[in-house]
């Protein structure tokens, strides 16, 4: 019902409202609600343009909420992202239906106009104050990428290696090697 990218833009707004006052770069921001970062830019962009959002240029700048949590839905967000998704008219173009909704087509309405007065209803802050035992927090930090050398063993400070390729990528450690059969 709802598209990737007001999921995108709910998770940015998110982000935001969880530091106050602290500007967040585009990269920040899409490394902490693990958004594309070229894809948010667009987003983030939108949200400044409608007033939700506000940047700052500059050595610390970035990135700010323009409104408070408390004063800003969800609703907001969402219509932002992908504007009203009301039905006002035929979906078919029948001219004979004009304003006047078919069963199916009223139905329809009617269930997005209960998502809006539900999203309508629940502020950003709201959602933030909320908690769930086992739930990942909302905008934390992304997790942290462990360097593994090619032995196998996470490198401590820098790695060597060096101008020659190095021995050390952000990957997932290797399988310990089997020992070695005794004959």
């Amino acid at each position: 019902m709802f598209s990737q990218t007001a999921e995108y833009a709910l998770r940015a707004v998110a982000c935001l409202a969880r530091r106050p006052g602290e500007p967040m770069t585009t990269r920040q921001i899409a490394d902490a609600s693990r958004v594309p970062a070229g894809y948010l830019a667009k987003i983030l962009q939108a949200l400044a343009r409608a007033g939700v959002v506000s940047g700052q240029r500059g050595l610390n700048g970035g990135f700010l909420l323009a409104r408070r949590p408390e004063d800003l839905t969800l609703l907001d967000v969402v219509h932002v992202a992908d504007g009203s998704r009301r039905i006002t008219t035929c979906p078919m173009g029948i001219p004979d239906h004009g304003a006047a909704l078919c069963p199916l087509h009223r139905r329809l309405d009617d269930a997005v106009a209960l998502a809006e007065r539900t999203l309508g209803e629940v502020s950003i802050a709201d959602v933030l104050g909320e908690s769930s035992e086992g739930s990942e927090t909302l905008c934390a930090a992304p997790p942290p990428i462990v360097l593994i050398t090619r032995l196998g063993r996470p490198c401590a400070g820098k790695c060597p290696g060096g101008t020659r390729g190095g021995d050390a990528s952000p990957r997932v450690p290797l399988p310990t090697p089997l020992p070695a059969k005794s004959a």
